[in-house]
């Protein structure tokens, strides 16, 4: 009887996911179209803020707990699910080509961010060489016992912080980039679309309504599925490391397929980068003001496999302007592989 329950829980929360990201959307061009927004912009922005809710959520609440490693693994997980999944998902649904603004300002930004994180946070890990002998044995002559945890453990141990300044220092360059991409929106209006809008104030009560829904559906369907995992017999860490960690990016999977449906493909290309960007910058600055972030090694490793996936699909689109099928192919692909390699490990 409880898992009949636990599974309708999950079917209403993605019922309530693809309804909510659709009338979001929706909202969200409305206001593009208004105020001639470039749908990019509005992607990087409010899309993007929204559908990252989740995780703001998760992290604070997680730093305010004390349980900060939450924060990081939270974040780096999502990321890598946004970048891979995400706009994976949508390139086999329907080509996605990638504006110049995301090319040139966007996708940089992102892959700096994360490159300043790793290094600010874990220099002297980097430095000391540990990240390529993570099993080297702390002692000699150990029990059998010990050895196993001399072996395991090693991936769990402290290797660094993101300090309350490097948040700070976070946040602060978030406030400046969204800054910078109100003024590009104001140099660069949207013109191309000249079909009747909506008003304001329907377009603002519809992105409310939308943002309730993609929130409701988020704790419906993480809620449901990790009760349905633990009577299926499953661990806290691996529900964490899977269910946990798409549960929270399922908004961004949800409006992003919806938007590139639409034909609103910047929108779903910019939403990704944005939500990346708001992850890194503002929700990782937030959960470390409020309590500092520790590092364990396999989070310096997330980070370093974040980067380079990062980089791998910016030649991509940097090649071809788009994403293409076969690309999107790869990339989903890419991402079981890292599941499979962070749940062994």
């Amino acid at each position: 009887m409880n898992i009949l329950l636990d599974i309708m829980i999950l079917a209403a929360g993605f019922l309530l996911l693809i309804k909510g990201a659709d009338i979001f959307v929706d909202g969200s061009a409305g206001i593009a179209k208004n105020y001639k927004v470039p749908g990019g912009i509005i992607g990087l922005t409010i899309v993007a803020l929204g559908t990252s809710a989740p995780e703001l959520a998760v992290s604070t609440v997680a730093a305010i707990k004390g349980s900060n490693e939450i924060a990081l693994s939270n974040v780096v997980g999502s990321n890598i699910f946004n970048l891979l999944m995400v706009l994976g998902v949508c390139a086999v649904i329907h080509n996605v080509p990638v504006e110049k603004s995301i090319l040139k300002r966007d996708f940089p930004v992102s892959i700096v961010t994360t490159v300043f994180v790793l290094v600010a946070s874990g220099f002297k890990t980097l430095t000391s060489g540990k990240i390529f002998h993570p099993y080297e044995k702390k002692a000699s002559g150990t029990t059998g016992a010990e050895n196993v945890k001399n072996t395991v453990s090693p991936m769990l141990d402290d290797a660094g912080t993101v300090t309350r300044l490097i948040g700070a220092a976070l946040i602060i360059v978030f406030i400046v980039y969204i800054i910078a991409l109100i003024k590009d929106a104001r140099k660069n209006p949207d013109t191309g679309d000249e079909s009747k809008p909506m008003s304001t104030g329907k377009c603002v009560i519809i992105i409310i309504i939308g943002i309730a829904m993609i929130i409701g559906g988020g704790e419906c369907v993480v809620g449901g599925a990790k009760a349905i995992a633990k009577a299926a017999g499953m661990s806290e860490t691996l529900i964490g490391l899977t269910i946990v960690a798409v549960g929270t990016s399922l908004p961004e999977l949800v409006t992003s397929i919806v938007a590139a449906g639409k034909g609103e493909t910047a929108m779903a290309v910019g939403n990704v980068v944005g939500s990346n960007i708001f992850n890194l910058m503002f929700i990782l600055g937030i959960s470390s003001v409020i309590s500092p972030v520790t590092v364990n090694l396999a989070s310096i490793y997330d980070m370093i496999i974040l980067i380079l996936l990062s980089i791998f699909v910016y030649l991509i689109v940097i090649k071809k302007k788009m994403i293409g099928r076969v690309s999107g192919i790869i990339m989903i692909l890419l991402y079981v592989a890292d599941v499979g390699f962070a749940a062994v490990r």
